[in-house]
């Protein structure tokens, strides 16, 4: 178990989560392995913002009525952090806000500009990520792959959208819709394809893996990009947008297609960062991993340094670029889901992205 600031992770099986007065009480089994004895430790409910449960632990009726009572959401994933589902609060009463949403989406042009916006912001922040790591590494790899991005850049930036609906008779890759997908393809391709050359240790990433991770970096990237998901859903359910109703990925049955939107220009600068310091800081080892049939995952300690890291990481502070006004990374999230909300109200003319210098 973890309290890292606002996020209470539940990493240890078979936990018992309970309300009493206004704390949760959390009952932790003993671990014969570890020789750690049963105990149990109370947790002010007024510091909790979010709940990750990992794995097999239990939230009694009472922990959830009183997590969702203080607009705590819960989080769920399964014994190796594969997102499983999400419990939140009470709905947004703000309907009119969903319906513009949902109005832009079926409108050609606005779809693209905000598809276009978060491309722009993803690339952006990656190439900020490969430069800021090569002034110290000098490495004509990472130079080039930089180069190629600012190219993918301007490209998806000159894209303009579609004058008409896209013809199913042509292939996707035709349209302005595939063409913007594909400058987003290539220029992350050219990014995770040098990302080695950001790590002390090479040989622990060996080329974007997901299902499953093969090797000690694609695990974290993979882990952290869960965690971070979860946060963007929650600052997104805060605002009251619906999560499942995207612009750049496709809005399909249970694909919360908003949220991977507006995860898309923190990525590099949250998690990407995190696990770059972790590394190379030697916070982390090739050790504090388990494999698994060709597939890597943390192990219990360094399931715990890695959260650590990624919490202190949402709680840095950054000045925000819009607002010019310092903010946490935690902050910065919600406030990007509210630009959106307000750029589909008609409030300002176009949702600024997430990027920094």
């Amino acid at each position: 178990m973890e309290l890292n600031m606002a996020t209470l992770y539940l990493t240890e099986q078979n936990s018992l989560v309970q309300k009493d007065g206004d704390t949760l009480v959390v009952h932790l089994p003993a671990n014969d392995k570890t020789g750690q004895p049963k105990r149990k430790v109370r947790v002010p409910l007024i510091k909790i913002d979010h709940v990750v449960v990992q794995g097999y632990s239990t939230l009694t009726s009472p922990a959830v009525a009183a997590l969702m009572e203080r607009q705590a959401d819960v989080t769920f994933l399964n014994q190796y952090g594969r997102f499983q589902g999400y419990l939140a609060p009470a709905f947004s009463k703000n309907g009119q806000l969903r319906l513009a949403q949902a109005a832009a989406h079926h409108d050609l042009a606005r779809r693209h500009h905000l598809a276009r916006a978060f491309v722009a912001g993803k690339m952006a922040n990656m190439r900020t990520m490969l430069l800021r790591a090569n002034r110290k590494r000098n490495n004509d790899a990472i130079a080039q792959a930089a180069a190629a991005i600012r190219q993918n850049l301007d490209h998806a930036q000159a894209l303009q959208p579609d004058s008409r609906p896209p013809d199913p008779r042509r292939p996707q890759a035709d349209s302005a819709y595939g063409r913007l997908q594909g400058l987003e393809g290539s220029a992350t391709a050219h990014y995770f394809n040098c990302f080695q050359y950001l790590l002390n240790e090479p040989a622990l990433f060996s080329g974007r893996t997901r299902r499953p991770p093969r090797d000690p970096a694609n695990a974290l990237l993979s882990y952290g990009y869960t965690i971070l998901l979860s946060q963007i859903s929650s600052a997104i359910g805060a605002v009251g947008l619906d999560p499942y109703v995207g612009y750049l990925h496709s809005s399909q049955y249970g694909k919360p297609a908003l949220a991977l939107d507006l995860m898309e220009e923190f990525r590099p600068l949250v998690v990407d960062s995190v696990v770059l310091s972790v590394f190379n800081n030697g916070m982390i080892q090739a050790g504090d991993f388990i494999e698994e049939f060709g597939a890597y995952r943390l192990t219990g300690p360094g399931q715990r340094t890695f959260l650590t890291r990624l919490e202190a990481r949402f709680d840095e502070t950054i000045t925000h670029p819009t607002f010019d006004y310092k903010a946490t990374y935690r902050r910065c999230l919600e406030l990007q889901a509210r630009l959106l909300a307000k750029t589909l109200m008609g409030e300002i003319p176009a949702y600024p992205p997430f990027i920094v210098r």
